[in-house]
């Protein structure tokens, strides 16, 4: 096992290195404080709460400090500058890709030695390992050191576990390559493209590609690095649970983005008090959280009015109860414009250009050539069968499939189709890699979104 550790910090260290060359010193740096901080809160006895708490408070405020010098330090000037005048040089630091999720990673370590939710690792290189493991390095999902742990010491493999990780890769590459940057080159056009030049169909085609863009872009990602991690007999928590098939916001963020959302929730909401401490406090914490959520992704007020509209609308709903019992359909169809509206915000460079394209999407009836002229540029044979693919792949069709699995192997008649439709789904696999490789090499390939958080 020594062995097989070593190895995969060899591989994660390089492969970070391979995008960051220096930065990789930073996440060693990180890494190394923060065990270092586990191992001083370890060290002191129980009783003495004042130095354990010192000891979890300077983890906090140097990971934290990391997040502020090299993602919003640049922010925080220009904010300054346009709000009192002055012409303070805006710093313009390199941020180090996923600087965001080892961030989080490291700090609900130290965290949890510090609650006794997880014994304290002392062997650094373990520390290490969870940190950079490359899979999940750069753009998550973010993994608890404790859901880890016992992997670290010890795990298995198997042919099985190896060919389902596999295709579980593929899945997501498949994703990536084939839907999310399908939608992301029509998304590109109309966020790119002045709003006064949008009608309502530019608009809104523009704004339902980026919704499937980043869902698939991230759902991908995400994918291929639960895939990478079976591969390597590690298991880490699902990601994403069909978003789009919410029937309110809050059950929205139960799918969305999991492991952001339950550690804000663990390690922010919970700790200032939660709902426990009358409604007012309950709405302040709710709103602290959403805008720090918002910031997380980036260093842009976008970002931040992003959260605060979700936060918004989960309040919306705890004080109008009408809007969690609603039929179906109309629930569903509220989730997805008040998430599409709020994807805008996300999309958009900047404020202005989001209120004046949301403009567009609700009074832009200038039909005129030029207008629909773009619009019918857009829909392509390949775009139009990639939204067809994204709108049904974002429904519930795997627990549907898992439960037909279930209802055919319960018939021993229908054990053997079973596992020929089994078989077959890894020769689609395969082509659906080879085509992957065939879109990548023709060149037109969008990074990950979540690279730059």
């Amino acid at each position: 096992m020594k062995a097989k550790n070593a190895l995969l910090i060899i591989a994660s260290l390089t492969f970070y290195a391979y995008g960051e060359p220096v930065y990789v010193f930073l996440m060693l740096g990180s890494s190394l404080m923060n065990y270092l901080c586990a191992l001083w809160i370890s060290k002191t006895p129980k009783h003495a709460e004042g130095k354990n708490r010192f000891a979890v408070i300077m983890a906090i405020v140097a990971n934290l400090g990391l997040l502020v010098v090299f993602k919003y330090s640049g922010m925080i000037v220009d904010t300054c500058n346009t709000a009192f005048g002055t012409s303070l040089p805006v710093p313009a630091i390199a941020l180090p890709i996923g600087i965001s999720f080892f961030t989080f990673q490291a700090l609900s370590y130290v965290i949890d030695v510090y609650r006794g939710a997880v014994a304290v690792q002392r062997n650094f290189f373990y520390v290490l390992l969870y940190i950079s493991f490359f899979p999940q390095l750069i753009a998550g999902p973010i993994v608890k050191y404790r859901d880890i742990e016992e992997m670290i010491v010890g795990r298995r493999q198997s042919v099985e576990n190896i060919a389902h990780g596999l295709r579980r890769f593929i899945c997501g590459l498949a994703k990536k390559v084939l839907i999310a940057d399908t939608m992301g080159q029509v998304a590109d056009v109309m966020f790119s493209t002045p709003s006064s030049e949008l009608c309502i169909l530019t608009a809104w085609l523009g704004a339902i590609a980026y919704i499937f863009q980043i869902y698939y872009d991230f759902s991908g990602y995400s994918d291929m690095a639960l895939g990478l991690g079976m591969m390597f007999g590690f298991k880490f928590k699902e990601n994403f649970n069909y978003p789009y098939s919410a029937l309110n916001v809050q059950d929205f963020w139960r799918r969305w983005h999991i492991s952001l959302s339950t550690w804000f929730k663990e390690y922010l909401y919970i700790p200032l008090g939660g709902n426990r401490k009358g409604k007012p406090r309950a709405v302040l914490n709710r709103l602290t959280v959403f805008f720090l959520c918002g910031l997380w992704h980036g260093a842009s007020w976008t970002f931040v009015v992003w959260g605060l509209w979700h936060g918004l609308f989960l309040l919306i709903e705890e004080y109008v109860p009408i809007l969690k019992r609603m039929p179906k359909f109309f629930g569903h169809l509220y989730t997805i414009l008040v998430v599409t509206l709020g994807f805008v915000l996300f999309r958009a460079d900047t404020l202005p250009y989001a209120l004046s394209y949301f403009g567009s999407m609700f009074f832009g009836f200038d039909f005129s050539g030029a207008h629909t002229a773009l619009f019918y540029e857009q829909l392509t044979p390949w775009f139009l069968t990639m939204l067809a693919a994204a709108v049904v792949g974002s429904g519930p069709i795997v627990p549907i499939a898992d439960k037909l699995r279930e209802i055919l192997y319960s018939s021993a008649d229908l054990t053997l189709p079973w596992k020929i439709v089994s078989a077959l789904l890894y020769v689609l696999a395969f082509i659906g890699l080879v085509w992957c490789i065939v879109r990548l090499s023709a060149g037109g390939y969008h990074p990950f979104i979540y690279f730059r958080f």
